[in-house]
């Protein structure tokens, strides 16, 4: 991890980016277990809440820049690499000399490398913006050196004691957060997600033509080329 981190730094036709989802928040009059220098009136039961929103993150360590998308429905393969794609089309201009995308993630169940619908997701984003992709993932219980889980921190240091109360409220101390002095951009996900797509064998085995999986390390490391042609 830390060699292709590096050539990132080094190589200006890389953009590395930091991809994670954070703790889903209830929406609600709910407390919240933290301090508050301002009384709060809160719940002290957990009752049904308005809706929940889970914090789904693009980061930028080399830039400091973060993004923040609030999701109302199941963060799923096709939602985290939707995420992306907005992100990148609105931003890839800002881009141009870069080739490849270095995308930094824990091998979670919605982003792992052998899950089947994100690769199909991931495979048809580098093509539609024809441009390379780099998927690296830290191994269990090193996600806390995923550059984005320091953003976690802070937004949840900001916002701790605070009454969530509403998606407007939610989004408003999102944005208010500081990342080294600079405020994320936020938006709002309301497009619901159907959960447990998977593809089949058959489909998945063409699709792996499409990948370059690191030799010794296949589940980690994988390179997605635009336009591959699949051998023979």
């Amino acid at each position: 991890m830390k060699e292709v981190n590096e050539l990132a730094k080094t190589d200006k036709g890389f953009l590395r980016i930091s991809i994670d989802t954070k703790a889903r928040v209830k929406v609600g009059e709910f407390a919240r277990g933290g301090r508050n220098r301002a009384h709060v009136a809160a719940l002290d039961h957990d009752y049904t809440p308005e809706t929940i929103l889970t914090p789904t993150g693009i980061f930028l360590p080399e830039y400091d820049e973060l993004h923040i998308a609030l999701v109302d429905s199941k963060v799923t393969s096709d939602c985290i690499v939707d995420c992306l794609d907005r992100w990148w089309t609105a931003n890839k201009i800002r881009f141009l000399g870069v080739h490849t995308l270095l995308l930094n993630q824990d091998n979670g169940p919605e982003n792992s490398s052998r899950r089947t619908q994100f690769i199909k997701r991931i495979i048809e984003f580098a093509d539609k913006h024809e441009i390379c992709v780099r998927l690296a993932y830290y191994p269990p219980y090193h996600s806390k050196y995923n550059p984005i889980e320091r953003c976690w921190g802070v937004l949840e240091n900001y916002w701790n004691g605070c009454l969530l109360d509403t998606v407007k409220a939610v989004r408003e101390f999102a944005s208010g957060m500081t990342w080294k002095g600079r405020h994320p951009t936020v938006e709002l996900v309301t497009k619901t997600y159907e959960t447990g797509v998977r593809l089949t064998k058959k489909v998945m085995s063409a699709l792996e033509e499409r990948l370059d999986r690191f030799p010794g390390l296949e589940k980690w490391f994988i390179d997605v080329v635009p336009g591959k042609p699949a051998p023979g």
